[in-house]
């Protein structure tokens, strides 16, 4: 009987309806005194991320930011962003006030959870010629004039953030060469070589990043940035590597997958390849501090340790928003430390999916290098909008 009271209780468990899956975002309001460590965070050092995202934000006028409406129009941003303007360098008691009086903090909750990854990433320095000759023989290329981008957002609502890329072929749009194809010489003979660098692993890692800067011969620097992509998915060499066995979970990191590299170079190139996906480059002007980050997804400066790339199919460009997550220090033993701080939604990237999903900009150089190749933590999101755009949000909702 006991045997038979159990399979006719899983059958009903198996018949009975299944609750509805979490939706992939959503929002709760909560107060500034919910968000963790916010009265520590030096808020005024996110000013000029701001300032330079409100600029963009408010051109929008009556259009909703990003095509997503629930984020409000440039019209409804426009009283913060007029005030943040009257503000001056350093000011942190000025802009808590004027946060605190006119925006809003939400939680973000992806898929049910308030919890998401964090990483992070930076501006790499490399070496390079813009000439080809001894040991400058990567090729990093500019976009292909027959590399076509299509934001799908364009033409379907339930696409924006979504975009492809390929080649048009008898007016089929075909997808574009592979990783493999382009490093075998799908693209030799066409002049698109922007700059050669001396290093394969250096060329891989900088499309990763999306941006470096290149030392060249004379001392000189030339700065690089994103034009664009052959339109194929992301394939994480960690993931793959963590799959073969080469590394465990625990290991993987942008420096054990670099000193891997290093020390199998005749398997190198074949692992790399695992990647599809290839990033064509552009010159961009030279820095003219350590505070002049590349240009993000928005078009303006990203600022080191205060802008973020986010989900840009969920997440508006421009967003200021809180973080609370924890980050590895610079120098060993690589000690977990708070990172909880105000900052803006100013970049994107083909590796960032999901509501609760950041990718934290540490700027160039050593430290930000050990950073953000580490960095690998849970977190969560907190959006600051405009009280009445959260008003409208939460009625949604």
């Amino acid at each position: 009987m006991r045997i038979l009271a159990a399979v006719l209780l899983a059958g009903l468990a198996a018949c009975a309806p299944k609750p509805p899956p979490a939706p992939p975002l959503a929002f709760r309001p909560v107060t500034f005194a919910d968000l963790p460590g916010y009265a520590a965070d030096r808020v005024a050092e996110a000013l000029p991320a701001l300032s330079r995202s409100c600029t963009r934000m408010v051109a929008r006028g009556t259009a909703a930011l990003d095509g997503l409406e629930r984020y409000g129009t440039g019209q409804d941003w426009q009283p913060f962003c007029t005030a943040l303007n009257a503000l001056k360098p350093g000011d942190d008691a000025g802009l808590r006030r004027l946060v605190e009086r006119e925006l809003q903090p939400v939680a973000v909750i992806g898929d049910g959870k308030p919890e998401g990854l964090f990483t992070g990433y930076y501006e790499p320095m490399v070496r390079g010629s813009r000439q080809r000759g001894g040991t400058y023989t990567v090729p990093l290329y500019r976009q292909p004039a027959d590399l076509v981008q299509v934001d799908l957002g364009e033409f379907r609502d339930a696409l924006k953030g979504q975009r492809i890329a390929g080649r048009v072929r008898d007016g089929r749009l075909k997808p574009y060469e592979d990783r493999t194809a382009i490093e075998t010489g799908a693209l030799a003979g066409k002049n698109l070589e922007l700059v050669w660098l001396d290093d394969a692993a250096d060329a891989f890692f900088l499309q990763v990043q999306g941006s470096g800067l290149v030392q060249m011969p004379d001392g000189k620097q030339m700065r690089v940035g994103f034009a664009a992509q052959n339109g194929h998915g992301y394939v994480a060499v960690g993931k793959v590597m963590i799959e073969r066995g080469l590394l465990s979970r625990e290991e993987v990191s942008m420096q054990s997958i670099r000193a891997w590299l290093r020390a199998n170079p005749s398997a190198a190139s074949e692992l790399l390849r695992q990647n599809p996906s290839y990033v064509f480059f552009r010159e961009l002007p030279a820095p003219k501090d350590d505070s002049d980050g590349p240009p993000g997804a928005q078009g303006v400066a990203l600022l080191p340790g205060r802008s973020l790339a986010v989900d840009r199919g969920l997440h508006a460009m421009g967003l200021p928003l809180w973080l609370a997550a924890t980050r590895p220090s610079a120098q060993p033993p690589y000690d977990d430390l708070p990172l909880q701080r105000l900052m803006v939604a100013q970049d994107t990237g083909g590796a960032i999916r999901g509501a609760v999903r950041g990718d934290v900009f540490w700027g160039h150089g050593p430290e930000a290098e050990s950073i953000a190749g580490r960095m690998k933590h849970p977190g969560k999101i907190w959006l600051l909008l405009p009280r009445n755009v959260a008003a409208r949000l939460m009625a949604q909702s």
